[in-house]
């Protein structure tokens, strides 16, 4: 996986803002976007130029389009922007951000969204390992919660519990009692298989979903984050969580003094997906994770663009996004594979 060298955030949103201008100079512009209810004056830096915002054509992708859209060669980029307290930061204008896709901005932005209200497809995996034995009723409990807080009419979930092996307790549904019962099926016992258990469900959940639709595509990770068992790297499980265009969220149950390597290995998962790790302070507040994830679903932007010198080579593609407001940073995912043509 490639990362992009980290950079002081003047210099590149100075180089984001120019790259990123100049390729939306001739889109034709629309009414502006409602802009956040309470901006703090920026005194360290001018307001960026405006990027007109693009007019959306008879062939801007709707409602009933898929995620990656193979045909066109057309990324859905979901993310989302926070300020320096961690609030979620709603309202901003496609002006108000850079973006390199592979190095380069993309040749067109078709599409921009705020507070994207995107049918969910989400997985709930829970380690059910000797390990979390003692805390996995706070686990089931703060699971079942969420679903009941986050479960739209157009949204599916799925849940499983993993040790050694997988168990699908319960297959994608949208009724909250068939999940709660899916989720009091788990026990716990047995060794972990992190890895394996995140490439397996990536692989046969979400690679394969199939939808005539735009969905947003999550999995809620809540573990101690510790392997003994997996033949997979975790390289090898985060890879495929981005081949499926699916963001985890985790949240750690150790509840020690300080963090561990499980708590890193959480952190890296998320950040190389665009998800959040969340550490509660003690198990009982497993559930203010589930809360703060339901939150931020509801609270996301949604950028649709054509990425320059794009090929169907089945390469690993970097995404760099900036806000241009050094107040803001932003949340997305690392990348995406391009798909491959079929020789």
């Amino acid at each position: 996986m490639v990362c992009m060298r980290q950079r002081r955030i003047g210099t590149v949103a100075a180089v984001l803002a120019v790259a990123f201008m100049a390729q939306m100079a001739s889109a034709q512009s629309t009414a502006p976007a409602q802009k956040p209810a309470t901006p703090a004056p920026n005194t360290t830096q001018a307001a960026p130029p405006a990027v007109q915002q693009p007019q959306q054509p008879e062939d801007i992708p709707g409602p009933g389009v898929t995620t990656l859209r193979v045909n066109v060669n057309e990324v859905d980029l979901v993310f989302t922007v926070i300020d320096r307290k961690g609030h979620f930061v709603t309202g901003l204008q496609q002006q108000s951000f850079g973006l390199l896709d592979d190095g380069r901005p993309p040749i067109k932005v078709r599409q921009f969204a705020q507070q994207t209200n995107l049918p969910l497809r989400v997985g709930i995996m829970l380690d059910t390992s000797s390990s979390i034995r003692q805390r996995f009723q706070f686990e089931q409990e703060a699971a079942t919660d969420f679903l009941l807080q986050v479960m739209h009419p157009a949204d599916r979930a799925f849940v499983e519990g993993f040790d050694v092996q997988t168990d699908v307790s319960q297959d994608f549904t949208n009724r909250v009692d068939l999940l709660d019962t899916g989720i009091r099926r788990l026990r716990p016992g047995g060794g972990t298989a992190l890895f394996d258990s995140m490439y397996k469900t990536c692989r046969d959940e979400m690679l394969t979903l199939k939808q005539d639709f735009a969905v947003r595509k999550a999995i809620v990770l809540v573990s101690d984050g510790d392997d003994d068992y997996s033949r997979s790297l975790e390289s090898d499980a985060i890879k495929m969580c981005q081949r499926a265009e699916t963001i985890v969220y985790t949240i750690s149950t150790n509840v020690g003094p300080s963090r561990d390597k499980g708590d890193d290995v959480l952190q890296q998962i998320a950040d190389a997906t665009g998800g959040q790790a969340f550490y509660p302070v003690k198990i009982e507040d497993v559930a203010q994770g589930f809360h703060n994830i339901e939150e931020e679903l509801r609270s996301q932007y949604l950028l649709v663009y054509t990425p320059a010198d794009f090929k169907r080579d089945g390469s690993f593609r970097t995404i760099y996004l900036q806000s241009l407001d050094p107040r803001y940073s932003v949340r997305t995912k690392k990348g995406y594979f391009a798909p491959k043509d079929e020789q």
